[in-house]
């Protein structure tokens, strides 16, 4: 069966209520093990939603699912079990031993509805064949547990930026280029992407790789009337200049320059390392100060891979600015944070989110959700106040109605 060939029928009307899937790509990770761990301890009422802004009162109101109503899922290349995962995030210090005691026992359910990930290193088939795959193990995942919806989230490694091909342009012709066993037109997260709109779901990409931001994927998502978000969480060193670097520019400060170097080990620092996979987060980080201040600003940063640091991270800044009558200054800080901890929360947040966004009828990139990303699609704000209210006005509407 060609992925031209799907049925979309499945796709539930936005008025459908019941529980929420969240579809984790990279499942088995330090991001998505820590999200799993604390959903389940939320869902247990043995940790308090810390971190969760949708538990905020900015958030409070909005119509978003009941943490006991969601159910997780997804798929990965690995096959390390779940509990020795978690395990291994006791050790490191990302999750706490008395919550993992906790939610031991429902780890097993679900490690049962994790299935094997696209891996381009070793697929012969056709992507065709592959998102065909990946699409029918999330609509037996919804089935299976009676979801009115999935939401699937892209924690995987970053990928290095894609080269511009004409297909990117055009679904038919991306379409059938899909067909070709030679030819792996997309990236593994824009599979992803194709493979959770193919099912009727909404995306998001978590991380700064390509997954839906091509022409031809929001034209698919235009197709199928669903949602997707994006890209790259913001988490630590840019969710700080983005509350900072206003703060510059509303009192006439002049930025001379911005320079950052950020020390982090785990997969993050190892798949970072690779200077491919660093020019996407680097892009990613790069952009938000100029938005920001209004002009070019010297910037120069740096990501290190310091192995022995595992999931804990650490970012130093220095800003030289200008002050009344050219008076030289600066202002030095450091952010040290652990890096799944402060993410998995955010994982959470935008699978309630984007749940009810798909519930509303939006259909196309959820630019209100510039608040949680580096480099927001449809978005050029980056003020993190500013990303605050747009968020909260959008949430605080989703009240069930059509959205388009």
């Amino acid at each position: 069966m060609t992925v031209t060939q799907r049925e979309t029928s499945h796709n539930p009307t936005p008025e459908a209520d019941g529980p929420v899937g969240v579809w984790l790509n990279g499942a088995r990770g330090s991001v998505a093990t820590t999200a799993i761990t604390g959903l389940l301890a939320l869902r247990a009422g043995m940790a308090d939603s810390t971190g969760c802004v949708t538990d905020t009162g900015m958030l409070r109101d909005a119509p978003l699912a009941d943490w006991t109503d969601m159910v997780v899922g997804g798929h990965d290349i690995v096959d390390t079990p779940l509990e020795k995962k978690a395990e291994s995030l006791v050790d490191s210090g990302v999750i706490p031993a008395p919550v993992l005691a906790a939610v031991r026992g429902s780890l097993p359910a679900v490690e049962r509805d994790l299935r094997t990930g696209y891996d381009a290193r070793t697929e012969t088939g056709s992507l065709a064949d592959v998102i065909d795959r990946l699409a029918g193990d999330i609509e037996e995942f919804r089935d299976r547990h009676g979801l009115s919806r999935v939401v699937v989230i892209n924690v995987s490694s970053t990928e290095p930026p894609v080269d511009h091909r004409p297909e990117y342009d055009d679904l038919d012709a991306l379409t059938r280029s899909l067909a070709d066993p030679d030819d792996k037109v997309l990236p593994a997260s824009s599979v992803v992407a194709y493979a959770a709109f193919r099912a009727g779901c909404g995306f998001v990409d978590f991380t700064p790789s390509t997954g839906a931001r091509l022409p031809a994927l929001e034209m698919m998502a235009q197709r199928e009337r669903v949602p997707f978000a994006g890209s790259d969480g913001k988490t630590g060193e840019t969710l700080l200049r983005t509350a900072l670097a206003p703060m510059f520019t509303c009192r006439a400060l002049h930025v001379l320059s911005w320079a950052g170097v950020n020390l982090l080990g785990g997969g993050d620092g190892a798949t970072l390392e690779d200077p491919r996979n660093a020019r996407s987060k680097l892009s990613s980080k790069s952009g938000v100060l100029p938005a920001l201040l209004g002009e070019d600003v010297t910037a120069p940063l740096h990501i290190d891979n310091v192995p022995d640091l595992g999931d804990h991270k650490t970012a130093w800044d220095h800003v030289s600015f200008e002050g009344f009558l050219g008076v030289r200054m600066s202002m030095q800080l450091t952010w040290s944070g652990v890096d799944s901890t402060l993410a998995a929360p955010l994982v959470l947040d935008l699978a309630r989110l984007t749940a009810a966004a798909h519930r509303a009828g939006h259909v196309g990139a959820i630019e209100e959700l510039g608040f949680f990303f580096k480099d927001p699609i449809g978005s050029d704000e980056h003020a993190l106040a500013e990303q605050a209210q747009v968020l909260s006005t959008w949430a605080g509407g989703l009240d069930g109605r059509c959205a388009d």
